[in-house]
């Protein structure tokens, strides 16, 4: 009998009236992030582990038994229309996929105020600032006169990898870096494009670029190896600084030779990001002192004592972005952003929803007043134990016992960082003069309400100044003002990096932070 080489069979998959080829055993979400490589699909904020539950999708036709990790994030009812996690469910013959509703409406914060500079631009007609954030990317353009000409942002299409940085190196070392490197320069291409149109010009007049965030996300979009920062001593391949050409990094909407700068980061996990916010946020005066926060995945600060600067990093989750969180999602149409302590006449807690929509889940802010409420409710008791669960905020979104976890894990990392921080420096909450939140999430907040949960000192609420999307203002800066930018290179190489990860008083910190204020 002659022997025949093994041939894959080839199916068919439908998606939204698009049609596309998939093999016997291929993962669906797999398949969704090539089908969609803006990540719109099925953001697998777990990095495709089956661990949140939240890539679900409708599927008819031939797939693969239901997992345990199906079983336990999808309801009955969710079963029985076919409802799937897309990372756990694979091709077994023709499939049908109906993708619920894309997050829409997403509210990214583009704003950020630019403190006094020379105008002494790195571009000679029109010049692109991007701030890549973990969750979001924004972009801003300006003119030779420094005038703001557009504006635009989208979900960073990366967050099909995971949420995080860590699950997106994971995924980068397992032979997807090319593909997030890709992710990201398409992301960045739309948005020079975008931006162009509204100004009413070509793309390929930006001659020149700035594109800041923190060193992973850099590093995944010049495509230089994540190994280094996966393992102890942490230590960045790269710590950039340095100009680029568009064709080097990949941006087809410009001219090859355009040359597009990447600021200079502190260390492997105090990014560039925070760079740029210290100089928009001008938080390195000899004169004052002062903390600059950006709380995400990531708690990152940096405190100044009358010029004096000292850093860490704290890996306070996805949780303020919706990750890990059962009915968590970001801060788009549908979210909650607001719990109130007023009852309606059911006994529900009043809350504001992202467009006025009807409730599909909450957001940061959302959680963090919702926690504070439940606290004041005594619904929840110091610890965070629950009396009843889950606790229903307004139908049908609700908070169980793992949700109130992972706030305590993410609210503990960062509050323990600022203490960390501050003791090592030999001075207490109630010396810092200023506390700067950058990021989308700090200009939501209610700063009594994370106040309230222990998320920051309770004593700095009064001194809390939301500085918006302070590394994109901080890029913008550098974009403008070529002094401003060599600037940047020396404060970088000048802040002291307190490491966390071995240093008992922070693990003290982090248990006694994880209660609940009484």
């Amino acid at each position: 009998m002659k022997e025949h080489d093994h041939v894959t069979e080839s199916f068919t998959a439908h998606i939204g009236g698009r049609s596309f080829p998939v093999s016997r055993g291929e993962n669906l979400g797999g398949l969704l992030q090539s089908a969609f490589p803006d990540g719109r699909a099925a953001a697998m904020p777990c990095g495709g582990h089956g661990k949140c539950g939240k890539c679900k999708v409708r599927v008819s036709g031939a797939v693969s038994a239901l997992t345990d990790a199906e079983r336990k994030y999808l309801t009955e009812a969710e079963l029985a229309s076919g409802m799937r996690l897309a990372c756990q469910t694979y091709a077994e013959g023709n499939v049908e996929l109906t993708l619920p509703e894309a997050e829409h409406g997403a509210r990214i914060i583009t704003d950020g105020e630019l403190p006094p500079f020379t105008l002494e631009p790195g571009f000679k007609a029109f010049g692109a600032a991007v701030d890549i954030g973990t969750t979001t990317v924004a972009a801003a353009l300006y003119d030779a006169r420094g005038q703001l000409r557009a504006k635009a942002s989208m979900l960073n299409p990366q967050r099909q990898w995971g949420a995080d940085v860590i699950s997106r190196m994971e995924a980068a070392l397992a032979g997807s870096a090319a593909d997030l490197a890709d992710a990201i320069r398409g992301a960045i291409n739309e948005l020079l494009i975008r931006m162009a149109a509204q100004a009413g010009i070509g793309a390929e007049c930006i001659d020149g670029a700035v594109i800041t965030g923190n060193t992973v996300m850099l590093h995944l979009l010049a495509g230089i190896n994540t190994k280094p920062l996966t393992r102890a001593p942490f230590i960045a391949e790269e710590l950039f600084g340095r100009t680029f050409s568009a064709a080097e990094l990949g941006f087809s909407a410009l001219l090859p030779a355009t040359p597009v700068y990447l600021p200079r980061c502190i260390a492997a996990f105090v990014g560039a990001d925070i760079t740029s916010a210290l100089m928009a946020a001008g938080s390195y005066s000899p004169e004052h002192t002062e903390l600059l926060t950006d709380i995400g995945t990531n708690g990152e600060m940096v405190l100044n004592i009358k010029g004096r600067l000292l850093a860490c990093s704290t890996a306070a989750g996805p949780a303020f972005e919706g990750a890990g969180i059962s009915m968590g999602m970001g801060g788009s149409e549908g979210a909650i952003d607001r719990v109130f302590p007023e009852r309606d006449d059911d006994g529900f807690f009043r809350v504001h929803v992202i467009g006025d929509a009807a409730p599909k889940g909450i957001c940061g802010s959302g959680l963090i007043d919702a926690v504070a409420e439940m606290l004041d409710a005594e619904l929840i008791d110091e610890t965070g134990l629950m009396d009843d669960e889950p606790a229903m905020l307004t139908p049908p979104v609700c908070l169980n016992q793992a949700d109130i976890r992972a706030v305590q894990l993410a609210k503990s990392a960062v509050h323990a960082g600022i203490r960390t921080l501050l003791k090592t420096a030999g001075f207490r909450s109630g010396d810092v003069e200023t506390l700067y939140i950058a990021g989308g999430f700090g200009n939501s907040l209610n700063v009594d309400n994370a106040g309230r949960i222990g998320l920051i000192p309770a004593e700095l609420t009064a001194r809390v100044k939301a500085v918006g999307n302070a590394a994109l203002a901080g890029a913008a800066l550098m974009l403008l003002s070529l002094s401003k930018r060599s600037e940047s290179e020396a404060l970088a190489r000048m802040v002291e990096v307190v490491e966390l990860s071995n240093d008992p008083m922070f693990a003290n910190e982090f248990m006694e932070q994880m209660l609940f204020p009484c």
